[in-house]
């Protein structure tokens, strides 16, 4: 595949670059925190706001909900302002997003704040990799690697702590559990504040890739359905996988700590699975592997939840490498960087609103049948469903050829700051037509 890379950027100062360093890893701690910190605690949010299992399900898809709309505001708002201002306001509106939420009683006034909440995290998701770009074009996959971690260390940290933190706090501990995290979404906002302006930063307008044409590309809605069947997976398993394990007899801490372990496992996975992806032919039998965990995980979670509880967790952890999986067939599957950020801004948007289905669904089923079994029918469906979709992106073919003129202009495109790596949307910024 031929590869098109954004020319280096003139030397910017080393403080200047440690800034901005220090401003990405700490952002990427708090992509996940807000999102992993609900699900130890559900119960305690359930009884604290009065509320039903179905909008339980409800806050757990949020989340998802947040990040398949709020993410596409990311590319317009970073080409008129600058991209260090829109991730502190975005940062600064997660703060007040945490602390509003558990200073209510309202659980309209609580999801509301869990919008807000998201800012930073949907933002932060599709920012990111295009900044990376930016200040790092010889280092990208360090920084990426980076702030990949220290989101795989904030998630796993938010799900391990949260239900000791809430049981140490006495009455409504949840909302100090849930309300903490506001303190390290403020520390990370500060930062993007003394970002200076990047070298090669002009006052020119931007014209952003055309998307409308994908949804005409059946690779588009192939890769859109696995992305968002492979996130609907995580975001049950996040969601409600603690509070299952509770209502078999688990203590909250315990399966709080069994949820920590999908994002302890996420670090090496993320590290690794696009290393074998890239090799076409071991593509599919990865993805048979990845099914066969799930399934595994799922089955042992149903006919024994409290014998080796960590070995399905763990088998569960594995299943989630198809996330790091579908982002690397989102680079392969498009000619160009555009191609592929296109490919990848379309796909995603779409699979995120798939997604948010799978938790709504769990809460409501539970509230009407007062058990799991619609979870475990959900979620072995949506394996079925994987393996499926899965098995069709990974023929080899390009969205490129079933959508002429994609960026919407024949002939080669000017240099471009593509960021294809991350966990929603990648930022695409095309130079102004002349």
């Amino acid at each position: 595949m031929t590869r098109t890379t954004a020319p280096a950027p003139p030397a910017a100062t080393r403080r200047g670059l440690l800034v901005v360093g220090t401003a990405i890893v700490l952002t990427g701690f708090n992509l996940r925190t807000s999102v992993n910190s609900v699900g130890p605690v559900l119960e305690e949010v359930e009884l604290g706001l009065g509320i039903s299992s179905g909008l339980a399900g409800l806050i757990t898809s949020m989340p998802v909900l947040c990040f398949a709309v709020i993410g596409f505001a990311g590319p317009p708002l970073a080409a008129r302002y600058r991209d260090g201002h829109v991730l502190a306001a975005a940062l600064l509106v997660m703060t007040a997003g945490l602390v509003g939420r558990v200073a209510t009683t309202s659980v309209w006034l609580f999801l509301l704040g869990t919008v807000a909440t998201m800012a930073g995290g949907a933002l932060g998701n599709v920012l990111l990799p295009g900044l990376v770009k930016k200040w790092f074009p010889h280092r990208t996959g360090l920084l990426v690697g980076a702030y990949g971690t220290a989101m795989a260390v904030g998630g796993a940290v938010a799900g391990v702590s949260t239900a000791p933190i809430a049981a140490a706090t006495g009455a409504d501990g949840w909302r100090w559990g849930l309300g903490i995290w506001a303190v390290f979404a403020l520390l990370a906002a500060l930062p993007w504040l003394l970002v200076p302006r990047h070298p090669r930063a002009t006052q020119g307008g931007h014209t952003a890739v055309r998307l409308r044409a994908l949804a005409s590309s059946r690779l588009t809605l192939a890769m859109a359905a696995f992305f968002g069947l492979q996130a609907m997976q995580a975001y049950v398993i996040i969601g409600w996988t603690a509070q299952y394990l509770r209502d078999q007899g688990m203590s909250a801490a315990a399966a709080g700590v069994l949820v920590g372990v999908n994002a302890l496992i996420a670090i090496p996975l993320n590290a690794v699975v696009p290393m074998v992806t890239v090799r076409a032919h071991l593509q599919r039998p990865m993805l048979a592997g990845f099914m066969a965990c799930y399934l595994a995980g799922w089955t042992g979670l149903l006919l024994a939840p409290l014998t080796l509880s960590w070995l399905w967790v763990t088998l569960l952890g594995l299943g989630m490498g198809t996330f790091a999986m579908a982002l690397t067939l989102f680079g392969l599957r498009g000619r160009t960087p555009e191609s592929v950020a296109a490919l990848s801004t379309v796909a995603q948007g779409l699979g995120y609103a798939v997604a948010g289905i799978g938790p709504l669904l769990v809460g409501l089923l539970r509230g009407l049948t007062g058990g799991y079994t619609g979870m475990f029918v959900l979620v072995y469906a949506g394996v079925a469903l994987l393996f499926v979709t899965g098995w069709v992106t990974c023929r080899e073919r390009y969205v490129d050829d079933e959508v002429p003129g994609l960026t919407g202009a024949a002939g080669p495109q000017p240099a471009a700051e593509v960021g294809v790596a991350g966990t929603e949307p990648p930022v695409t910024v095309l130079p102004p037509r002349r």
